[in-house]
Formats: structure tokens, C-alpha cells, sequence
């Protein structure tokens, strides 16, 4: 086996376990994470069971800690009526804070070389080589870059990638809360606008984050007044608000989420996770598809030896596991986040639960 030079910009889920997977087959790899584990992120926090196998597998799930097993689906429209469905496969809860600090000591037991507080300005390919510029100005050389800087950087404007042109009308909330809610059921509350999740994370702890819109926060000039005159509009939301324990002294907040379409591989980089495509949250596997993602540019990175050879199996693998599932993503947005899109989608739910299976199937992958 050649050992390679690999250098991964962003410490998330995509980055992590590519990161670990090369480093345990011999490579050579450096990460580069622009903050300091452990922290939080706006992410739903829930994970399909397609990946829990791999995880186990490769000792990079951490077994020590207790996760609640999600089997059940709760939609809710604008109005508060409800309709509950089993979840074929399943999945878990686990916050970001606690498995990206568990991947990332795993990734420096395996022999990653993991830079924090290390932003990425640019990175240039010329003669076969990579360079990697920090905001520090320092240079770094490789032969393999994967890119998993997620949804949106000023990386993506320097790489001059088509969707960072366009403006998304997006926002992102997140907050760690405790409630009485069930355990085993991920929930999806729709409202003006936009829609909530919420499910079962580990220590008792639920994990509540919406994706929102940003005309609505301007108008009503900050997030507790949206949240009163949007979110809670849907009575199974205000209830959850009013009746809940929120734990964070400030939410967590993302702008421009953008869910336009991205190419996997860009200058011979490889983008894997958010960087590559982002599902639509209300699908429930964005977390999945980072960690599949990770392992799939690993996996090129360490079967293939030419350039060439390497960029056209991530890019087929990639698009042959994800492409469908984004599209289908996101035709199913749109029944979702008003007052009749919401209603139609209960009711297809409710009177036939086929669809509902169907939509499943057709944005979840199977176990790896």
C-alpha cells in the first residue's frame, strides 16, 4: 500500500470519519477544524440506523453512553392535528457536542494529526499537489484534499461553486431542552414558513431545531418574537415551548442554508457531507449521509492510486447513494411549511400511510 498525504478541511461528521478510516488503513492525514471540540451545531441530531452497523464496526460509536432508540414518526401541520407512523429502519438520538468530541479523540488515537481553531482560506491544485492555506497564512501540502466544510463557507465563494451565488431564504435554530415527550418518536411540526423537529437526545435531553425563514425573522425583529408569532401558531409547538426546560443561555443560529444542487468533486477535491449536498432536514438523515459520505471519499481515496481513478469512484458512489435521495428531498419540502401544503401532507399520512413509507424508502439508505 502507497501512503498517502490527505488533508481534510472540517472536523464534522463527513471529516471525522473519512479522517479516522484513512489514518487507520496507514495514510497520512491532517484535519482542520476552524473551532474547538467539543461544541455544539444546528443539526437535528438524529441518526438513521443505516450507519449504526458501520459505526460499531469500525469502534466509532461510543458505547459507554446511553442513546434513546427512535422507532416512531409524529407530523403535526400549522394547525396542531397530528398523525403518527413506525419508521422502517429507525435510528438514534446523540448530540453533536458529544459524538463529534468522541469521533475527534478517535481520529487522534488513530494517528490524525487534528488542527483546531485552524480556518481554511483557500485551497489551490497545481502540478498534482495540493496547498491548503490557513487564516493564520500557513501552507500545508497534500496529494488528496476532502472538503467537509459543511453547508455553506467563504471557502465555497474562493472555489468560485456555482450555488454560494444564490441567496437562500433559510435560517437554521437550534436548542437543547428537557420535556415530557416520548423518547422513541422523532417529531416534525410544521408553521408558517417552515418546520421543527424534535427527538430524544442522550442524558434525558431533547433536541429541538427548526428550520426557518429569514424574511420572517427580519420582520419580526428577533427570535423569541418569530417564534411567538410564527411557531407558535401550531399549538403542539407552544405547548412544547412553554411547557419546556430550555437548556442553552442563547439558541444556536445558522443563516443562508442553502439546498441548491453542488457538485461532489470540484478542482479534484473531494466534497463529502453538507459540502457536497444537503438534504432537506424534514427527511431526518443529513447525519447519516455525512457519515456515509466520510467513509465513501476514504474509501477512494485508499482502493484507487491515479487521481483520476480516485475522482470517478467517489463521484459515481456518491451520486449512485445520495442523488436520488436529494432530489426526492426536495420535491417533499414543498409539502411543508404552510398552511396547506402541511394539511395535504397530513392527510395523504393519515389515509394513506403507503406514501408515507414510500417518501422513507426514497430518502433513506439502506444499512451499511
Amino acid at each position: 500500500m502507497i501512503k498517502k498525504r490527505v488533508i481534510v478541511v472540517g472536523g464534522g461528521l463527513a471529516g471525522l470519519i473519512a479522517a479516522c478510516q484513512l489514518a487507520k488503513n496507514g495514510h497520512l492525514v491532517q484535519l482542520f477544524e476552524k473551532k474547538q471540540y467539543p461544541f455544539h451545531r444546528v443539526c437535528g441530531e438524529y441518526v438513521s440506523n443505516e450507519v449504526l452497523d458501520f459505526l460499531k464496526r469500525e469502534n466509532l460509536f461510543p458505547e459507554t453512553a446511553h442513546f434513546p432508540s427512535i422507532s416512531k414518526f409524529e407530523f403535526s401541520d400549522t394547525k396542531g392535528n397530528t398523525v403518527s407512523m413506525d419508521l422502517d429502519l429507525g435510528g438514534f438520538g446523540i448530540s453533536r457536542f458529544l459524538l463529534d468530541d468522541f469521533l475527534a479523540n478517535q481520529a487522534i488515537l488513530l494517528g490524525v494529526e487534528l488542527l483546531q481553531n485552524k480556518p481554511v482560506e483557500n485551497i489551490n491544485f497545481n502540478s498534482g499537489v495540493f496547498e491548503v492555506i490557513t487564516q493564520d497564512q500557513g501552507t500545508y501540502e497534500a496529494e488528496f484534499v476532502i472538503a467537509a466544510h459543511g453547508k455553506r463557507s467563504k471557502l465555497d465563494k474562493v472555489l468560485n461553486r456555482p450555488f454560494i451565488e444564490k441567496r437562500s431564504p433559510y435560517i437554521g435554530v437550534k436548542y437543547h431542552i428537557r420535556t415530557d415527550a416520548s423518547k422513541e418518536t422523532v417529531a416534525l411540526h410544521n408553521f408558517k414558513a417552515g418546520y421543527c423537529g424534535l427527538n430524544a437526545i442522550e442524558e434525558e435531553k431533547f433536541n429541538l431545531c427548526y428550520l426557518g425563514s429569514r424574511d420572517e425573522l427580519r420582520k419580526y425583529g428577533s427570535i423569541p418574537e418569530m417564534e411567538a408569532q410564527t411557531l407558535f401558531k401550531n399549538p403542539r409547538l407552544k405547548e412544547i415551548f412553554n411547557s419546556s426546560d430550555f437548556l442553552f443561555e442563547k439558541p444556536e443560529v445558522i443563516n443562508e442554508i442553502n439546498f441548491e444542487f453542488k457538485r461532489p468533486v470540484e478542482n479534484h477535491v473531494l466534497m463529502a457531507g453538507d459540502a457536497a449536498g444537503l438534504i432537506t432536514p424534514l427527511c431526518g438523515n443529513g447525519m447519516a449521509m455525512a457519515i456515509h459520505s466520510g467513509k465513501l471519499a476514504a474509501e477512494a481515496i485508499h482502493r484507487f492510486d491515479s487521481r483520476e481513478e480516485v475522482e470517478k469512484n467517489y463521484q459515481r458512489n456518491w451520486n449512485m447513494n445520495f442523488s436520488r435521495r436529494l432530489r426526492v428531498g426536495r420535491v417533499v419540502q414543498r409539502l411543508f411549511g404552510s398552511e396547506s401544503a402541511s394539511s395535504f401532507a397530513r392527510f395523504l399520512l393519515s389515509d394513506f400511510p403507503a406514501i408515507g413509507k414510500v417518501i422513507m424508502k426514497n430518502t433513506h439508505g439502506t444499512p451499511i
